[in-house]
């Protein structure tokens, strides 16, 4: 990657051992970085690490767990506190029912996943980063922040917090020279489906059946991009999106 105007040190990823955390640790990794790699499963955290030759301190827990978090974010060692890049990549959607047929308690995982567990995280590295005036916040959104479709409610919702939490924090650190970012990415073909439809592979198959979808290096691709642009430069938002996928027009129910 010779030629990139800016190399983060220490890059701490949530949900690293999903689809796209482990292909954000590999383009990472390649780059030297040191790298902090969240997981909620041993086995498959161990496993991720183990691929690397660079500096990787694990952190396991459940994103939800507030008091687990803030205690292994606490736990960081001395050598990776210098954290200068956060990729909160870690949620996911749950279902795809209407809204008056979804289960409350996925729509309550949903937002514990996706957004309180992204600020509580957020709040907790931030300080050392304005302190050290050096640092950057890449928030994994999605198209669906922007774009509703039925079935979509909370999760859509969700990712529509996260946009516009993401700009709000630009907005607070002005002057402090630390950057946001919000990564939106559209259909990409990852475990996402199976996880979204618990583990129903014939649903999960049929999201990217006889089409092309965007794959976790494709995003993993964009966030390198962002995160070595020069210092001066700031990606607001970025909206990815496989060719084959675009947009719809509004539904109109007529009356016979």
């Amino acid at each position: 990657m010779a030629g990139n105007a800016y190399t983060p040190r220490c890059v701490l990823i949530t949900g690293a051992t999903g689809g796209f955390g482990q292909a954000f640790a590999k383009s990472f990794a390649d780059l030297g970085c040191k790298l902090i790699l969240h997981g909620r499963n041993a086995e498959k955290l161990d496993a991720l690490a183990a691929q690397f030759d660079v500096p990787v301190h694990k952190m396991l827990f459940d994103i939800t767990d507030k008091d687990a978090t803030l205690k292994e974010i606490a736990a960081i060692p001395q050598d990776f506190a210098d954290i200068d890049l956060l990729i909160n990549n870690a949620g996911g959607a749950l279902g795809l029912d209407k809204a008056y047929e979804a289960d409350p308690d996925d729509w309550e995982t949903m937002i514990e996943m996706n957004d309180t567990s992204l600020v509580r995280i957020t709040r907790a590295i931030l300080p050392g980063m304005v302190e050290r005036k050096k640092g950057h916040i890449i928030n994994i959104g999605s198209t669906a922040g922007n774009y509703p479709y039925p079935g979509g409610h909370v999760y859509c919702a969700v990712k529509a917090f996260v946009k516009q939490f993401s700009l709000a924090l630009r907005a607070d650190l002005a002057g402090t020279n630390v950057r946001v970012t919000n990564l939106e990415p559209g259909q990409a073909e990852t475990p996402f489906s199976l996880a979204r439809f618990k583990g129903d592979k014939d649903k999960a198959d049929a999201v990217y059946a006889n089409t092309t979808s965007l794959t976790a290096e494709d995003v993993a691709a964009a966030a390198l991009f962002v995160a070595t642009c020069p210092p001066h430069m700031n990606v607001n938002r970025m909206e990815i999106m496989p060719t084959t996928q675009s947009f719809g027009p509004l539904a109109v129910e007529r009356y016979g």
